[in-house]
């Protein structure tokens, strides 16, 4: 990577880093939360659903206005939403007596200020970096963002020492900066065309797309989308039965959710890293891998109730998630530059809503026992493994510079 470029792309790099911060520096802290505002905790889940539902719907729209007007201009302001979000939300926890709902409305803001950010930030890094570059570049933004899950949970849980609503402020001092950094020190490379088109004609060339590649998108859009929406799920669950089943609260429950994202985290970089110099068929190869063995650490938390056992799985389910998203970021960015941000995007709903639909989804499973809820989620996994590996075709995805033999 050139020096002129390093700057650039750590500001870049910070966009997923904080994005990920609006659920999972939370994630520790939702017992309190249920507990203080006196919710169920369908509700207080709904803190996450609330912030990545809206993003997941934004994100399409932010796509189309950044393939019609740039990167830059949609990411910065869309910073700036996000932070003011977290701002009013720690404002009402703070002043109002009962704060349920104008927290839920807060966390809507803040989720349709995030809908502009780490998609776009994958799109501007596809459009900066090319050929095998990219996909280091790739790892490194899903590292980031896997840094922020480490972080975020352990960061949560000591700034919730000051106040339960503490982490809302933190939302503000760092998104509002960054959105001004992304502003003034990032430049899109010259030559970037952008397209005046209608939203008809944009969602008709993304069709186009479909047409060709079809298959191979949707069951690349579907792994990322329950990779996460398994990974958040679990993490749910386990910051509530750590207190309630083996009385494990505060600092500590951070510091244990942080085992399994750390892996995730340190995994993406380094399959990015490897896949870098190993495009080609490998690209597939190993998302069905990293599927294959999150499918079996699911079934293994499923039949063991030993807490050692059990995180040892949920690692095994963090190295699976770290390597399936490089892989699948790489085959999704790999569109032809005039479609990049509408499928980025597009794949980045998909992404949000997984997250968005996991905590309540398992906050309502955990009525049955262990065992049918985690077999289930292996279902879930193994089919999208079958999907992937039946459909995905990578020479129709990559451009011939990823391809054996370039």
């Amino acid at each position: 990577m050139q020096s002129a470029m390093k700057l650039p792309f750590a500001i870049l790099c910070a966009v997923p880093f904080i994005m990920v911060l609006g659920n999972s520096m939370l994630v520790p802290l939702l017992p309190v939360m249920r507990t203080t505002l006196n919710v169920s905790l369908v509700q207080v889940s709904l803190f996450i659903t609330a912030f990545s539902l809206p993003a997941g719907l934004v994100i399409p729209f932010a796509g189309f206005l950044s393939d019609a007007y740039g990167r830059k201009p949609i990411m910065a302001p869309a910073l700036l939403i996000y932070g003011l979000g977290g701002l009013l939300a720690g404002l009402a926890a703070w002043l109002v007596a009962s704060p349920y709902y104008l927290i839920l409305g807060s966390r809507i803001l803040q989720g349709i200020g995030a809908g502009g950010t780490y998609q776009l930030a994958m799109a501007l890094t596809s459009d900066i970096f090319q050929s095998k570059e990219r996909t280091k570049a790739l790892g490194l933004l899903e590292a980031s963002n896997g840094l922020g899950k480490v972080v975020s949970p352990i960061a949560g849980s000591l700034v919730g020492l000051i106040a339960w609503f503490a982490p809302f402020f933190v939302y503000g001092f760092l998104a509002i900066p960054i959105g001004l950094a992304v502003w003034f020190f990032i430049k899109e490379p010259a030559g970037q065309d952008k397209n005046r088109v209608t939203f008809r004609t944009y969602f008709r060339d993304l069709g186009q797309v479909f047409q060709t590649r079809g298959l191979s998108l949707l069951a690349c859009i579907l792994a990322g989308m329950v990779v996460l929406f398994i990974l958040f799920g679990v993490l749910s669950y386990v910051s509530d039965i750590l207190e309630a089943s083996y009385g494990i609260r505060g600092l500590s429950t951070g510091l244990l959710i942080a085992i399994p994202v750390g892996t995730m985290a340190l995994t993406s970089y380094l399959s990015g890293s490897y896949l870098q110099q190993k495009a080609g068929n490998l690209l597939k190869m190993t998302i069905v891998a990293g599927l294959v063995l999150e499918t079996a650490a699911l079934v293994v938390m499923g039949f063991f109730d030993n807490i050692y056992i059990f995180f040892l799985a949920m690692v095994i389910m963090g190295m699976g998630t770290g390597i399936v998203l490089p892989s699948v970021n790489t085959l999704i960015t790999s569109v032809s530059a005039k479609e990049r941000g509408g499928i980025t995007c597009l794949y980045g709903s998909m992404r949000f809503f997984g997250v968005a639909l996991g905590p309540p989804a398992f906050g309502l499973a955990m009525t049955l026992s262990r065992l049918p809820l985690f077999l289930g989620a292996a279902v879930l996994v193994g089919l999208i493994t079958f999907l992937t590996a039946t459909f995905i075709q990578t020479e129709k995805m990559l451009p011939p510079e990823l391809l054996p033999g370039h």
